[in-house]
């Protein structure tokens, strides 16, 4: 293990300017410029053996112009002075040809931010694993998988790491950038028993090395829940209670914003495109996003237009605040950004979330079980079907019945129903929320789903 620099920008800037002077000079009315630094590897093993090794690393540049209200946008992996010319004045060519829209445009100047990069939240580890230090790794949650009795063989045992810096330029006069790190461990794991085979995993990602889980605990972890599934069955079908484990229900929080996206409500296919300020949830719900957590696993002190990022109340006391909007969304719906703009080296301005949370309850997960009396408790799901106009939704499942309020047989081939709407008024969070992923909540039980089982 080595200790590194942290990744300088500097060779992001010569690009980036020079992309924004060719484009203006080409007969750009503005322009925005991302440069991204990316260096990652990875490390799996299968049998105590290595099965694949990945190492890569390299620049990419994208650029944006807007020639009146057209606007264009390409990208490269050259970063020579010709191609970088080159490449500014298709894209302004390629502007000229394109259909008007009346919302393309920089963000407004009052609202970029102050900010220009990441100081204080802790988003880079110069901690840098060397290949031998990742098969290690690896090789260890492998160990720790198949020591767990039930468990046949592991599968996708793997060590990672990486590195990236981002660089963000406007010809109105932004610029700002940061690097980030993010350090990975993960393993599945097979279970046999009497010829029936179950599968699951685990795995932990994290900005900092020291922040990671440990190898054995991971392991563990996986083998433990393959063998927990063996002698599933199905369950019988009806309405029921449905607890959603902690590493599932992020999954409906994700439901929620990708309702309340300001592209979805202007095009008017959100099944919520009526409900801002009204209340969805119970009272004592509230779903918050924090971009400037310290550590957190997409935390940015900037949107991917340059605006200032704050705690952000998306729910609270159970009601719907506001839209996640970004420039173009915001002149939309007259409204004005609130910083959950998404660059991409190729495409306008998406619309993104950095770390959201459902926030804890009281309940313990044990307590949510007492609580359901007799339904299901999901800890897989496959292929889930939303209709994001009438939030109707659907999903397969495997878990664990709950008879009497106590875990009883695991179960597979199991389908759930609902409607969001129902799903979000009645939903209950338990207590054991943890920020490891961008979107997080606690397990959450929701009252009366359909199940469909034998």
């Amino acid at each position: 293990m080595a200790l590194s620099d942290p990744l300088s920008l500097e060779p992001l800037d010569a690009p980036l300017s020079a992309l924004i002077d060719h484009a203006r000079a080409a007969g750009a009315d503005a322009a925005d410029a991302l440069g991204l630094y990316g260096r990652s590897a990875s490390i799996t093993v299968r049998g105590g053996e290595l099965e694949d090794i990945d190492n890569s690393e390299g620049f990419d540049i994208g650029l944006r112009v807007m020639v009146g209200q057209r606007q264009a946008c390409v990208s490269s992996s050259d970063l020579s002075s010709g191609a970088i010319q080159r490449l500014a004045e298709r894209a302004v060519a390629m502007a000229k040809l394109a259909p008007e829209d009346p919302y393309c445009g920089l963000a407004p100047d009052a609202r970029l931010s102050l900010r220009r990069d990441a100081d204080g939240l802790d988003l880079f580890d110069p901690t840098e694993m060397q290949p031998a230090e990742l098969k290690a790794r690896a090789l260890d949650v492998e160990a720790a998988a198949l020591a767990v009795p039930g468990v046949r063989q592991a599968e996708g045992a793997s060590a990672s790491m990486s590195w990236s810096a981002v660089r963000l330029r406007t010809s109105a006069g932004f610029d700002g950038g940061y690097a980030a790190s993010r350090h990975g461990l993960s393993v599945s794991a097979v279970a046999e028993r009497d010829g029936a085979m179950e599968r699951d995993y685990d795995f932990d990602g994290t900005r900092w090395f020291s922040d990671l889980r440990s190898a054995e605990d991971i392991g563990r972890h996986a083998g433990e829940r393959a063998v927990g599934r063996l002698g599933a069955t199905s369950m019988g079908s009806g309405a029921f209670p449905v607890i959603f484990d902690r590493r599932v229900s992020a999954s409906l929080v994700g439901a929620l914003t990708g309702a309340i996206s300001g592209n979805a409500v202007a095009r008017g296919v959100s099944f919520l495109k009526d409900d801002l300020g009204k209340s969805l949830f119970s009272k004592d719900i509230q779903i918050v996003e924090d971009p400037l957590r310290r550590r957190g696993l997409s935390s940015r002190p900037f949107d991917g237009e340059g605006v200032e990022t704050t705690l952000f109340n998306i729910i609270e006391n159970g009601q719907l605040n506001s839209w996640l909007l970004n420039t173009s969304a915001a002149r939309q719906l007259g409204l004005e950004t609130n910083a959950h703009g998404a660059r991409g080296l190729s495409s306008p301005p998406g619309i993104s979330t950095s770390n959201v949370a459902l926030l804890a309850g009281q309940n313990s997960p044990e307590a949510l079980i007492a609580l359901a009396g007799n339904g299901l408790l999901v800890r897989e799901m496959f292929g889930p079907s939303l209709n994001p106009t009438t939030g109707d939704y659907s999903v397969g499942v495997s878990g664990f019945a709950i008879e009497n309020g106590v875990l009883t047989h695991p179960v597979s081939e199991v389908t759930i129903a609902g409607n969001l709407r129902d799903v979000f008024a009645s939903l209950i969070p338990g207590s054991d929320l943890r920020y490891d992923n961008d979107t997080n909540a606690p397990s959450v039980l929701v009252e009366g789903l359909t199940i469909a089982g034998r």
